[in-house]
């Protein structure tokens, strides 16, 4: 494969770089536009609560690990398709399935017009949003991580969790504009309007994938190779089994909290009195400091290395989960914001190192597979659930102790994986494949402990 000029092979790194935000940006909004909305609206519109206020947000919120616990089957079958056919092929399915899904929810008719129908339909369109979140993550950050220098991969990386983190932005922006519809509107149809307008995001995220070239190692790996392995998810499996399991401790701090903080702290600040325009600003703010946050702490990983930068974010949730809800308690917007930005400047020190760190763990024609099974696992268990169990724990209690006590657990399942378990096999995944691009300094950064 012939050595690329300098100025091409920045002008590459620009446009994997840019694709990748913009396609994460674009497909994690849809999806966490249901779990905003999910603390703020649909409780009303498709679940009767039966008197008791947090009845109907319980039933939606589980509607959300419903989502969650699609991921790892879209992780699968995207996966699959990625390792096989290509990683380019992969993102054009699940940016679809995903706008799709989305923009049907906004058609969706409410309980008090469809009965049952209603919810079961929603949760039908979350499966699939799930099942594309699934798909997505791996390969938006392979579209990076597979072309850009080892020296410097932590620090471009982090910027596909910074489009996820964007999309969150965008997504709580859209409900918070919605939410301006004068008198019963925001209730009656303004909350359609932002699942709808997931059609000109679909269409704009098609556009950037298919200009979108194949990674720099994929295209390697099947000229070297000559053919794809037949199961991708059984290779990796047999060769990877123990870097699976150590990706998936790795995903229960920061995906846990990510929900607690975006998702129930919704629901928490509406049982103690805060405003939804305060609770959304906060998470717009703390989400904004989150991404910029990424960048940073994925470029002091190619300096320190992957490991001790992960270990300082799961030490800080650790130790801030009870001081967020004391905090929110106060009800001063000032401490809520306080609240928000400490605890993603935490959440960024893991996922901001989380696309370089998991790519290295795998090798290149198992790596969607790998990636997509660790992390999607994980994510059901932990992010699916905790905004759920939470919501239970805070209607049975009143309290936010459990809720505190729920998020360092969390935090102490990724803290025992690190501190004991990172020592795993060398990594298969830091040489790019014999015949790719060579980074200048191959012995630059060390992840992997």
């Amino acid at each position: 494969m012939p050595r690329k000029s300098t100025t091409e092979g920045a002008s590459t790194t620009r446009r994997v770089v840019i694709a990748s935000v913009a396609g994460n940006m674009m497909e994690w909004y849809d999806f966490f536009l249901y779990t905003t909305a999910a603390a703020l609206v649909l409780g009303t519109v498709f679940f009767p609560s039966g008197g008791h206020p947090l009845l109907g947000t319980i039933a939606a919120l589980a509607g959300h690990a419903v989502g969650f616990a699609a991921r790892p089957i879209g992780g699968l079958v995207f996966g699959h398709i990625g390792d096989r056919r290509g990683r380019k092929a992969a993102l054009m399915g699940t940016l679809s399935l995903m706008g799709v899904a989305t923009f049907c929810m906004g058609l969706l008719p409410s309980y008090s017009t469809a009965g049952l129908l209603s919810p079961l339909l929603l949760l039908l369109l979350r499966v699939l949003q799930g099942a594309a979140a699934g798909g997505e993550w791996g390969g938006g950050v392979l579209i990076i991580t597979e072309n850009v220098p080892a020296e410097r991969r932590g620090f471009l990386a982090s910027f596909s969790s910074c489009g996820m983190g964007l999309g969150f932005v965008l997504s709580a922006l859209a409900l918070w504009l919605a939410q301006q519809v004068s008198g019963d509107g925001f209730l009656a149809w303004g909350w359609r309007l932002p699942f709808l307008a997931s059609a000109v995001i679909f269409v704009v995220g098609i556009y950037i994938r298919r200009n979108l070239g194949e990674t720099d190692h994929f295209e390697a790996e099947s000229t070297e190779a000559g053919s794809a392995p037949h199961s991708p998810l059984r290779e990796v499996l047999h060769r990877h089994p123990r870097q699976v399991l150590f990706a998936m401790a790795l995903r229960f701090a920061d995906s846990g909290a990510s929900y607690i903080f975006m998702s129930f702290s919704l629901v928490y600040g509406a049982y103690v009195g805060i405003s939804s325009n305060v609770l959304l600003w906060a998470g717009i703010v703390g989400m904004l400091v989150d991404s910029a946050m990424m960048v940073v702490f994925g470029r002091l990983s190619d300096r320190v290395g992957r490991r001790p930068v992960y270990l300082g974010g799961a030490i800080g949730m650790l130790l801030w989960a009870a001081p967020f809800f004391l905090l929110m308690d106060t009800g001063r917007p000032a401490a809520v914001w306080v609240a928000f930005i400490v605890g993603h400047v935490a959440i960024a020190a893991m996922i901001g190192v989380q696309p370089s760190y998991f790519s290295e763990l795998f090798s290149t024609s198992t790596r969607y597979s790998g990636m997509a099974l660790g992390h999607e696992l994980s994510s059901a268990i932990a992010g699916g659930l905790s905004p759920l169990v939470a919501t239970a724990l805070l209607a049975a209690t009143g309290h936010f102790l459990p809720v505190a006590l729920l998020t360092m657990v969390m935090a102490l399942v990724t803290l025992v994986a690190l501190v004991f378990f990172a020592h795993i096999p060398d990594d298969p995944g830091q040489q790019p494949p014999q015949g790719a691009d060579r980074p200048r300094k191959e012995n630059v950064t060390t992840p992997v402990a």
